[in-house]
C-alpha cells in the first residue's frame, strides 16, 4: 500500500468534484488516503465562445495534465469524453470507471406549453447541434457553455424550448429531475458517461492501485470509440458520435459524421464477435468514408 497521500487534481465545477470524491472513496475503501487539489482549466475560462470555435484539444484537460508532469499533483479525474485521444508524453489512462449512462436529454423548460416559445434549444456542442438539425431543421439552435448548474440556470432564464444535457452529469449532480426526454436517436460522445483516472507513466505503484478500480467492459467499449475518433477526427473538431455497447461476446457499434449545419449525415452500425473488434474502429471509419463521410470532413476542415 501508498504510504503517502495521493493528491488527486480536479477540475473546481460540482461534476468533476463529484467524480474526483467518487474516485477519493474508492481509494479510501482500499486504505489509501487521498487529499483534492483544484485547479480551474482553460475549458472553464471561457465561457462564452463555443468550444468548438476554440479549436484547442485537450481544453479541460490541459492544465491537470501540467501539474501532473510537474508533480503537483499525483493523478487526475476526467470525463473520458474530454480527454484528447493522443495523450501527452507520461500521461496515461491507469483506470476507467464503470460507465455511467451514455444518453443525451432534453431539459424542457416548465411551462414548455406556453405558445410564446421559440423554435430554439441550447447546446455548446457541435455533435448535438449538428443531429438536432439533422432532425428537427426548423429550430435555432444557441449557444449553451458553462457547468451543469450554471447551464441550467441560463436555461430557466431563456425563452428556449430546451437544453441538451449529458443524463450521466445530471444523475450525478441529481438534476435530473422530471421534465426531461432522453434522445434515444442521438448517438453520444465517444466514451461518454466514462470517468478516467490517469497518472504519470512512471508511477508504478499508483498504476498498480489504480487497476483496483479499473471496469474492463467499459474499458474495452470506450476503446473501440475513442479509436475510431481518433481515426476519423484527425485533429479537426467535427459533429462525430460513436457508441459501442458488449452484449456476452458480441459487441454492436454505432457510429455517425455529421455536417455542421445537420444537413448531412452518415451513420452506421455493425455487430461482431468481441475476438473481431480489433479492426472494428477502422472498418467503421471506411464506411462512413465511402458513404459521403470523405466529403463532410474536407467541407468541415476547409471552413475551419
Amino acid at each position: 500500500m501508498l504510504n503517502k497521500t495521493l493528491r488527486i487534481g480536479t477540475r473546481e465545477s460540482q461534476l468533476a468534484l463529484w467524480q474526483s470524491e467518487n474516485v477519493a472513496n474508492s481509494l479510501k475503501k482500499m486504505g489509501a488516503s487521498s487529499t483534492l487539489i483544484k485547479i480551474k482549466s482553460d475549458g472553464d475560462t471561457d465561457l462564452i465562445m463555443p468550444l468548438y470555435a476554440i479549436g484547442v484539444q485537450g481544453i479541460f484537460t490541459k492544465t491537470l495534465d501540467v501539474a501532473l508532469l510537474e508533480n503537483r499533483i499525483d493523478i487526475a479525474v476526467h470525463s473520458l469524453k474530454d480527454v484528447p485521444t493522443q495523450l501527452p508524453k507520461g500521461i496515461i489512462i491507469a483506470a476507467v470507471l464503470s460507465r455511467g449512462s451514455v444518453s443525451d436529454v432534453l431539459l424542457r423548460k416548465k411551462d414548455v406549453n406556453n405558445q410564446n416559445f421559440n423554435l430554439t434549444i441550447g447546446t455548446g456542442s457541435l455533435r448535438r447541434k449538428a443531429q438536432w438539425l439533422n432532425k428537427f431543421p426548423n429550430y435555432e439552435v444557441d449557444n449553451l457553455r458553462g457547468n451543469v448548474q450554471t447551464r441550467i440556470e441560463k436555461l430557466n432564464k431563456s425563452d428556449w424550448h430546451g437544453a441538451i444535457f449529458a443524463k450521466a452529469g445530471l444523475e450525478r449532480m441529481e438534476l435530473l429531475g422530471n421534465n426531461f426526454q432522453v434522445l434515444d436517436w442521438m448517438i453520444p460522445a465517444p466514451a461518454q458517461g466514462a470517468i478516467a483516472v490517469v497518472c504519470r507513466e512512471e508511477d508504478t505503484e499508483i498504476k498498480a492501485l489504480l487497476k483496483n478500480i479499473h471496469c474492463k467492459t467499459t474499458s474495452i467499449c470506450v476503446g473501440v470509440e475513442r479509436k475510431f475518433l481518433n481515426i476519423l477526427e484527425g485533429g479537426c473538431t467535427a459533429p462525430i458520435g460513436a457508441i459501442a455497447k458488449l452484449e456476452g461476446e458480441k459487441m454492436t457499434f454505432t457510429v455517425g459524421l455529421f455536417s455542421t449545419d445537420g444537413k448531412q449525415a452518415v451513420t452506421s452500425e455493425k455487430t461482431v464477435n468481441l475476438d473481431s473488434i480489433a479492426d472494428l474502429a477502422q472498418l467503421a471509419v471506411d464506411e462512413l468514408l465511402s458513404q459521403g463521410g470523405k466529403a463532410i470532413m474536407e467541407e468541415i476542415k476547409n471552413n475551419r
